[in-house]
């Protein structure tokens, strides 16, 4: 019998070394596992931008609908078990062990082993089948077409939020090239809703939608009307829903948002039943870590994984909206493989003085590359050698100035800048006693 901490060690210890491209791995280990996949019902949903905050909004619709939901989503901030949502809660450690067990005794003779994302990817469909979820809401990794929850058939609905450039290297290097691999989550007969704006992305989800019988659908935007953006939430206004709240900051959400009303719609086409008050209670008290996240007040500190530059974009427009601030302290780290010196031109307008740190992965810039390249753009910087540095710095240049502070950047930050922002409002307790 493995132990909670042995299932863990299995599971990193996988390598990609050594894969193809392909979904034969992922389709031999579940068929060995007897196929959970085909007894779950999915809404499967991809995209560049915006799909995590999409998965976590439509799921809190379906639990106040009363349905009992799984949610798969990447990557994890606190603990694993994040990855595997059950009714809105990480799923036990006796689950985990249990199903990482099953698919470890699956996988020991394949001939090609699978890899990390594979295994998890199985995982999952057992904990979900295990448990009995009425619905799955399951978000695909960077692609699409060759991503390893694409072995699912018939889902309920296939949501695409919006396509842009990232992951270049292995989706493309044009938004059409990436759009034709997102639209590979398409399945013959089901519908698809394109939450994305790019008139050249929609062409082509819809020419795939075409080709495999599906029905096409888009967001509308339009219908969903601003009535305030603040730094908790926002209120909107739509012809079904007036005077909807959603307990998420930033303007980007406003598509989000669009994109899930959409969604129920379709949703309720196939059968589900959700009503408008379930709609409120769901978005009304959403909440999805590291997106516009308020980490500490007087002075105040946010937090946005936004970690590209339509991410980083999204953030710019989002800072003197809903914090009704000119410029900011910023606080930011990003790994060396992104488009980071155009993230930095987005975001220097608003940047008073920003610190630097290097997030902890083998991918990250060093702080010292990053702080140049913000000086190069005119933005006083100084690097900083662990994040608890740079949250304190951040914080006593923002109380100096009487402006927020701002941490943006990679998601695998969030865990070390949020613990610093707690040290700082332990140390104030303390001081104030």
């Amino acid at each position: 019998m493995m132990t909670y901490e042995e299932a863990l060690t299995y599971i990193h210890s996988v390598s990609w070394m050594g894969s193809r491209p392909g979904l034969e791995r992922i389709r031999e280990l579940c068929e060995r596992l007897g196929n959970p996949q085909d007894d779950l019902r999915f809404v499967h949903v991809a995209g560049t931008n915006g799909k995590g905050s999409t998965c976590v909004m439509l799921d809190a619709v379906l639990r106040a609908a009363g349905y009992r939901t799984g949610m798969f989503t990447s990557p994890y901030l606190w603990d694993f078990r994040e990855r595997f949502m059950i009714d809105g809660k990480p799923i036990s450690e006796e689950l985990l062990t249990a199903c990482t067990e099953q698919a470890a005794e699956a996988a020991r003779d394949m001939s090609s082993h699978p890899t990390e994302f594979e295994l998890i990817t199985a995982i999952g469909f057992l904990c979900f089948c295990k448990i009995g979820c009425d619905i799955v809401v399951l978000e695909t990794g960077m692609g699409g077409r060759l991503d390893s929850t694409n072995i699912i058939k018939s889902p309920l609905l296939s949501i695409i939020t919006g396509v842009a450039l990232d992951h270049m290297k292995i989706l493309g290097d044009t938004v059409e090239k990436i759009a034709a691999e997102k639209a590979g989550i398409i399945k013959e007969g089901c519908p698809v809703l394109y939450g994305g704006n790019t008139e050249s992305v929609r062409a082509i989800i819809a020419q795939k939608a075409q080709a495999c019988g599906s029905p096409f659908f888009c967001t509308e935007p339009s219908r969903l009307s601003v009535r305030e953006y603040t730094a908790d939430g926002t209120y909107y206004d739509c012809p079904e829903l007036p005077k909807l709240y959603v307990s998420l900051a930033g303007t980007y959400q406003r598509a989000n948002t669009a994109t899930v009303l959409r969604a129920v719609s379709l949703l309720r086409d196939a059968g589900l039943h959700i009503t408008d008050d379930d709609i409120r209670r769901g978005l009304g008290h959403v909440y999805w870590e590291g997106r516009f996240e308020r980490l500490h007040t007087d002075p105040d500190l946010f937090y946005d994984g936004g970690h590209n530059p339509q991410g980083i974009a999204a953030v710019a427009q989002s800072i003197p909206a809903c914090l009704k601030a000119e410029h900011v302290v910023l606080v930011s780290g990003v790994m060396a493989d992104k488009d980071y010196r155009t993230m930095i031109a987005t975001i220097a307008p608003l940047t008073a003085h920003v610190f630097t740190v290097a997030p902890n992965n083998p991918r990250a810039l060093s702080a010292e590359a990053y702080a140049q390249a913000f000086s190069d753009a005119g933005v006083p910087a100084t690097p900083c050698a662990d994040a608890d540095t740079a949250v304190r710095l951040a914080l006593e240049e923002a109380s100096r100035r009487q402006i927020p502070a701002f941490a943006l950047g990679s998601l695998y930050m969030y865990r070390e800048i949020r613990l610093a922002a707690e040290k700082v409002t332990a140390n104030d307790t303390t001081e104030k006693r």
